[in-house]
């Protein structure tokens, strides 16, 4: 039986994982969490804090293994128990040489952060694209054999940033593809003016986190504010910040599903957060540190969900083919299940 893994980071990551694994029952799918060949990364990650706020360890590894194994999915951190004919990556940040001989698909998981004058330098430079400390070359690396975007827009973005296009498809995006079906949902609250926050701080990037509050409130000009807090931040920290500086009875939340917490909302504030698309193909007011118009034309396709589907597809004919990456290319007539715009959807 044909073998693949499924390389996971958050919770959102492995989550999509999990589903693209599930449309695939006729192979034996293992899981691991991004993990680096470097005998200096691998040293920090054993014996130090430093990288656990991100992807490689600390809480993301923690709450990743908890998941799969609450799903009786199997491990194998590192790919040490296997030989893998696929690996379908959610990050290409890190792809260890030996790796890089097996076929490889790229899961776009989200929103990349902004592309900076850093970023530039480090592409400009061939260096790692880790480099940044953040998500702004990821889905740029055209190291991967296939790139699965979560729209045309993004196609046209990891195009632009060095990705070849002829090896990106348009799938859609896991958890971010049918985001209608939280319009109905049993969230006591209603008609407030919702914030998302990041975890900026706790990734090593600064945050002037009571500006952010004050401009919040000004946006809100006395209306009810209700914040929902990033499941990586130090909630203590940011609930403590919150009463501070806004209303008295702001509502706070560390937990819950966020995507029916913006269905109820009003008006959506984010910072550098996926979630402003759930605001934005739910038709409501949105705030970003990012353009909004540019947002839009990023937007992940609507596609009633089945951009897991999408993906397994992909993945069963690239490994059922027997072929190279550039032959299978060349041939393969990808079409999507499902495909309309979320404008399309809605009106």
């Amino acid at each position: 039986m044909l073998k693949i893994l499924f390389i996971t980071g958050s919770l959102n990551q492995t989550q999509q994982m999990h589903q693209i694994a599930e449309e695939l029952p006729e192979f034996d799918c293992w899981f691991s969490q991004l993990f680096s060949d470097s005998p200096f990364v691998n040293f920090l990650i054993r014996n130090t804090t430093l990288l656990d706020g991100t992807i490689l360890a600390g809480q993301f590894r923690k709450n990743s293994e908890q998941y799969l194994r609450k799903h009786y999915l199997q491990i194998d951190y590192g790919a040490r128990l296997n030989k893998y004919d696929l690996v379908v990556y959610c990050s290409d940040l890190i792809v260890p040489r030996r790796m890089r001989q097996t076929k490889t698909i790229w899961v776009q998981e989200g929103m990349v952060d902004r592309y900076t004058l850093l970023s530039r330098v480090v592409k400009a430079l061939h260096l790692p694209p880790s480099l940044p400390g953040n998500t702004s070359l990821n889905g740029a690396s055209n190291i991967c054999d296939i790139y699965c975007a979560a729209s045309e827009g993004y196609k046209q973005y990891f195009s632009k940033r060095g990705t070849d296009a002829n090896r990106i498809m348009v799938t859609g995006m896991p958890n971010y593809d049918n985001l209608q079906q939280y319009e109905v949902n049993d969230f006591p609250y209603e008609g407030y003016v919702m914030v998302a926050t990041t975890d900026m701080r706790e990734t090593f990037r600064y945050e002037n986190r009571p500006a952010f509050i004050k401009k919040a409130v000004e946006i809100a000009n006395g209306r009810q504010l209700l914040f929902k807090l990033h499941p990586n931040e130090n909630v203590e920290r940011a609930t403590r910040e919150i009463k501070k500086y806004a209303p008295a009875d702001t509502l706070i939340f560390h937990q819950g599903n966020t995507n029916a917490m913006i269905a109820n909302c009003c008006e959506l504030i984010t910072q550098y957060s996926t979630v402003v698309y759930t605001g934005m193909a739910l038709g409501k007011k949105v705030h970003s540190w990012f353009d909004v118009d540019e947002l839009d034309k990023l937007t992940p396709l609507q596609n009633e969900g089945t951009s897991a589907k999408n993906i397994a597809h992909i993945c069963r004919s690239f490994l059922n083919s027997g072929m190279d990456r550039d032959t299978f290319l060349s041939s393969f007539n990808y079409e999507p299940l499902y495909a309309l715009h979320y404008e399309e959807v809605m009106f």
